[in-house]
This record gives C-alpha cells, structure tokens and sequence, in this order.
C-alpha cells in the first residue's frame, strides 16, 4: 500500500488503515501531494513496486572512470592536537581550497582523513604539494598517498582498486612526504616532476608488491 503523505484525495490516515486490515500488506508513505500514480514524482513509486514484486531495487548504473587518487591523514600527533582546538577545521578549509584550485574533486573530508581525485597525475601530485604546504603553516604533517587507476563513482561516492592502492601508499609514507605509485611515476615522465625512489612495498596481501617513488621537495 503506497500512500503519500499529503494526498488532497484521500487520506493518508485511510491508506494506512487499509494496510493494517489486509494480511501481509505493507504500507509505504511518500512525500507528495498526489493521488494518482502517475503524476508527480514517480521514480520513488517505482522503486517500491520493483523491490515488491521482485525483492530486490535497481542498482544505480556505476560510472567507471580512470582517475589520479589523492588519500591523506594527519600524523597521530596532529590528529591529537587538532581534536582540541580549531586546527582541524581550518586544515580542512585549507584542503577544499587547494583542491580546488588545481580542479579536483573532494570526495570525503572527515576528521583526520583526506580523498580527492584529479583528472591528471601532475596536476593531483602539484596540489598534493600544495596541501602540504598549508598543513605545514598549522605545523601539520601528513601522510600522503597517489595512484592513477580506475574508479567506481557512484554519484558523490567513489571506490575501486585505485581508492585502496592509493590509502595504502599513504599509509607507507614518511611524515610530510608524498608518495605516490610506479603507475603515477611512469604517467608524468617528462613533466618536470623528479621521485626519489623508496624501493618496492608489499601494500598488503590482497593488493601485492608495488614499487613507490617519494616527490623530491
């Protein structure tokens, strides 16, 4: 039994006792005005008589696209230290700037964590450098991790290898250092950018052995 809240035809007090009376029914309420199904918003409807007849909802399409991972935290020191005072949400607003300026998108800011995406892997490791910058003006220092792989987004949400490989680099980094994959590496050859190489890393036993290069400050 779907019912909207606001129906102008029939109450929604009527539909909810219809529901109770019959054996086994469920009552769905709905934001709206209207009575008829198949005007207003209809894609909620829709949704509710698909799970009903077949128990489960259409997944939403995932767009996979091949994208340079930016995955951040702060030292414990300074997670510490910016649970205390204002440091933490100045160091986030200090983020969203950066990333903005060099187009990238802020996937997830929460607490100590950081994950943005970039189109390009010169333009992730130069706002990668720039992040660092700012944290070091708060006397911050970061763990940070890179990688160029592909991407599940899912509206304002991604995941995906590239998610992963790119939280363990970070994970592998020295205080204040930028890490980034032998993938990141190989794509900005003949940018300018120079690496230090810091050998090759098992990232953890699902994600094998990779070779990890350090940005030269």
């Amino acid at each position: 039994m779907v019912h909207r809240s606001g129906d102008q035809c029939l109450k929604v007090e009527e539909g909810r006792y219809l529901a109770e009376n019959i054996p086994g029914a469920k009552f769905v309420e709905l934001p709206g005005i209207d009575h008829l199904p198949f005007v207003g918003a209809q894609d909620e409807i829709l949704d509710e008589i698909e799970e009903f007849l077949t128990g489960v909802r259409h997944a939403s399409a995932v767009d996979r696209v091949l994208a340079t991972v930016l995955s951040a935290r702060l030292s414990d020191n300074a997670a510490l230290r910016a649970s205390s005072v204002d440091l933490l949400a100045r160091h986030q607003l200090f983020l969203r700037k950066e990333i903005e300026l060099f187009k990238g998108a802020c996937i997830e800011v929460l607490g100590d964590r950081l994950l943005a995406s970039f189109d390009g892997p010169a333009r992730a490791i130069r706002a990668a450098r720039a992040i660092r910058a700012s944290a070091l003006r708060l006397n911050i220092q970061l763990h940070t991790g890179l990688h160029t792989g592909e991407c599940d987004m899912l509206g304002d949400r991604v995941g995906g290898l590239a998610v992963e490989v790119a939280a363990r680099v970070a994970a592998h980094s020295r205080l204040g250092e930028v890490l980034v994959s032998s993938t990141v590496k190989d794509l900005v050859a003949g940018s300018g950018i120079r690496f230090s190489e810091r050998g090759s890393h098992v990232l953890d036993a699902n994600l094998g052995e990779w070779r990890l290069f350090a940005v030269e400050r």
